[in-house]
């Protein structure tokens, strides 16, 4: 099997289309800041299932096979992972897919409107076990609480670690903003793990940490900053 189509010996979902019948998926140049025209983007009105961090775009790419009645749009820091993404996206006719190059954080804060978007999923967050990088990890309350903002009232927010210091603070900061549940066993659509890391933790006997919930309701802006304000940052030791 071709190499780059497959991670650690497990295939890329999806089958690669004749060329006359591959999409364009790359969203090359982002527009101005403010909230996205998700109708002008996809040319059509549809619940929107945003994947940060979406790595080689095997989840999105998944989800978007499965779900074709949802638009999905998949984002990266860096830009080698997504040119993979884009690259498979686009051989498989995935018409419901975009892809950029931009933070989660920037995405969501820049990009996002209120109580728009149906599902968030984040998987395997970068934990940066050097204590002097430490500053970077993504989840701290203010990044929940962007997602907590950005989630329609019924949403759904997805996330999931092979890091168990990283596991504890999530479960601890977490509930604060959603209606919280940790989810046990492998995922029913992919038990072989849902992306490239999942797949290399579960091959390495690695522990799989992961919850999803819903937003609360009825939580004041005062609230969400009171939250902000009284929660520590994401400081641990990432290597234990």
């Amino acid at each position: 099997m071709d190499n780059s189509e497959s991670d650690f010996g497990v295939p890329i979902p999806g089958d690669v289309l004749p060329p006359e019948l591959w999409a364009k998926t790359a969203l090359k140049k982002l527009p101005p800041p403010g909230p996205l025209d998700w109708q002008a983007l996809f040319g059509r009105t549809a619940p929107i299932i945003l994947d940060l961090g979406c790595g080689n775009g095997r989840f999105v790419i998944s989800s978007a096979l499965q779900r074709p009645e949802c638009d999905h749009l998949g984002c990266d820091i860096l830009p080698l992972v997504i040119r993979y993404a884009t690259k498979r996206a686009n051989q498989r006719g995935l018409s419901n897919v975009r892809l950029a190059v931009i933070g989660a954080f920037e995405f969501l804060d820049e990009y996002a409107a209120p109580r728009t978007i149906q599902e968030i999923h984040l998987y395997h967050p970068q934990p940066y076990k050097d204590s002097e990088r430490a500053y970077k990890r993504l989840i701290t309350p203010e990044f929940l609480s962007l997602v907590h903002r950005s989630l329609a009232p019924q949403g759904l927010v997805v996330l999931q670690t092979d890091n168990r210091a990283y596991w504890n603070y999530i479960r601890r900061v977490a509930p604060l903003l959603f209606n919280f549940e940790e989810l046990p066993g492998t995922w029913p659509d992919a038990p072989q793990g849902r992306t490239r890391r999942e797949i290399y933790a579960r091959q390495h006997k690695l522990s799989i940490f992961r919850g999803q919930g819903t937003p609360k309701p009825n939580i004041t802006a005062a609230q969400i900053a009171e939250i902000i304000q009284s929660q520590p940052p994401p400081r641990f030791d990432a290597g234990r």
